[in-house]
C-alpha cells in the first residue's frame, strides 16, 4: 500500500523513481526553473512519497505537470489563494531554494561558455547565455536573502559581460550595449568596484567600434579611476591597457603608449587570478594588445611586435589569433608590403569565417592594400 497519494500516483503510472526525476528535471528546464540536483532530488522524492516532508513549490507544479494530476489527486493542499498570490509565493519559494551549490553551477555554466567562446567563437553561445541570464534575473528579482542576492548578481555580471562580448563579436551592437547596462546594474547590486569597472571598460569597446572614440576614452578613464586603489593590480593593469586601446582608437599615440607602459609596470609577476577568470594579460596577451594599438596608430614597429607575440599566443585563444592576423595585415599594408598583407588577410579571413567572428571580418573588409602586382584575396 502506498504511503502517500504522491507515491500512489507514481505506482499507478508504473514509473520508477529515476523516471520521475528525469521527467521533473526536463520539465523544470523547459520552464526555466532552477531546481536541486538529481541526486538531492532523489532523496527528496523519497521523503515526499513517504510523508516525511511536505512538497513545496515549484515542485508541486512540476509534479502536476509531469503526472497530469490535480493538487487533490496528488495529496497537495488546495490553493485557495488567488493565482497572483500563488505565483508570487511560488517564485519566492523557488528563489529561496537557491543554495551555494546552485550558484556554483551557474558560475560553471558561464566559465564553460567562456572557454568555448575564446576557442570556437560564439556561434551557438548567445541563445544559451540569454536563457541563463533570464533564469538569473528571475531568481534575483524574487530573492530576499542577503548574501544570496549578491551571489546571484555576481554571476549575472559575468554572464552579461560575456554575452556583451559575444554580441560585439557578432556585430550585434545594440544587444551588446544592453548586456553591459545589465552588467553594470548587477555590479552595483552587490557593490563590487571590480565588476563595475570591468563592465564599464568593456562597454567602452562598443563605443570604439561605432567611432565614438571621445566617449570611449572618457568611459575608460572613469573605469580606471573607479578601480584605482580599490581593485587588484591585475585588473588595474587591464584597465590601463584598455585605456591605451581607447587612446589609440582616438589617434593619441603618446597617451596610448604611456598607458601600455604603465600597464606593463602594474602587471603582477603572477598574472593569474582565480577570482578574475575573464582577464588574460600573461603569456603574449599584453604584448598583442600593445601591438594592436601600434597597428591602429600606423606605427612601423607594429609588425615586429605582433610577429614576436603571435607564436607565444596559447592555442586556445583562436579569436585573439584572428585579431592579431588582422592587425598584421593592416600593419604590412601600412608598410607597403602587399604580399604579406594579403597573406595575413587570407589567414585571418579563413579562421574568422570558421569561428564566425563578424567583428574581425568587418574590420578586415576595410583593409586597403598598397598598389602593386600580387595575387588577389
Amino acid at each position: 500500500m502506498a504511503a502517500t497519494k504522491l507515491q500512489a500516483v507514481r505506482k499507478q503510472l508504473e514509473y520508477k523513481a529515476a523516471d520521475v526525476i528525469t521527467l521533473v528535471v526536463r520539465r523544470a528546464d523547459a520552464l526555466g526553473l532552477a531546481i536541486m540536483e538529481p541526486a538531492s532530488l532523489k532523496t527528496k522524492l523519497s521523503r515526499w512519497e513517504n510523508g516525511h516532508e511536505q512538497v513545496s513549490e515549484p515542485y508541486r507544479r512540476l509534479f502536476r505537470d509531469v503526472y497530469g494530476r490535480t493538487n487533490g489527486e496528488l495529496g497537495f493542499p488546495d490553493d485557495d489563494e488567488d493565482d497572483e498570490v500563488a505565483e508570487l509565493r511560488s517564485r519566492l519559494a523557488l528563489a529561496r531554494s537557491v543554495d551555494a551549490g546552485a550558484v556554483e553551477a551557474f558560475r560553471q555554466q558561464v566559465d564553460n561558455a567562456r572557454r568555448v567562446d575564446r576557442q570556437f567563437g560564439g556561434i551557438t553561445l548567445l541563445d544559451q547565455l540569454h536563457s541563463l541570464i533570464k533564469q538569473l534575473e528571475g531568481l534575483l528579482s524574487y530573492s530576499t536573502a542577503r548574501g544570496q542576492r549578491e551571489a546571484l548578481a555576481q554571476v549575472l555580471v559575468e554572464a552579461s559581460t560575456l554575452a556583451g562580448w559575444v554580441s560585439l563579436d557578432r556585430n550585434a551592437i545594440s544587444q551588446a550595449w544592453g548586456h553591459y547596462e545589465r552588467a553594470k546594474a548587477a555590479a552595483r547590486e552587490f557593490g563590487s568596484p571590480t565588476a563595475l569597472a570591468h563592465a564599464l571598460a568593456e562597454q567602452a569597446f562598443v563605443l570604439i567600434d561605432i567611432g565614438e572614440t571621445a566617449s570611449a576614452v572618457e568611459e575608460l578613464d572613469h573605469a580606471r579611476s573607479l578601480g584605482e586603489h580599490r581593485v587588484s593590480s591585475l585588473l588595474q593593469a587591464w584597465l590601463t591597457a584598455a585605456s591605451g586601446e581607447g587612446f589609440a582608437a582616438a589617434g593619441d599615440g603618446p597617451q596610448a603608449l604611456r598607458a601600455f607602459d604603465s600597464a606593463d609596470e602594474l602587471l603582477p609577476v603572477d598574472p593569474h587570478d582565480p577570482s578574475l577568470p575573464f582577464l588574460f594579460l600573461g603569456d603574449s596577451h599584453l604584448d598583442r594588445w600593445r601591438g594592436n594599438a601600434l597597428a591602429k596608430l600606423g606605427e612601423p614597429e607594429a609588425i615586429q611586435h605582433l610577429t614576436d607575440a603571435l607564436p607565444r599566443l596559447p592555442a586556445a585563444f583562436v579569436r585573439a589569433r584572428v585579431g592579431m592576423m588582422v592587425d598584421l595585415a593592416f600593419a604590412h599594408a601600412a608598410a607597403g608590403d602587399r604580399d604579406e598583407a594579403q597573406r595575413y588577410a587570407r589567414q585571418a579571413r579563413q579562421l574568422g569565417l570558421q569561428i564566425r567572428s563578424d567583428r574581425h571580418l568587418r574590420r578586415l573588409g576595410g583593409l586597403i592594400l598598397p598598389t602593386g602586382r600580387s595575387r588577389s584575396l
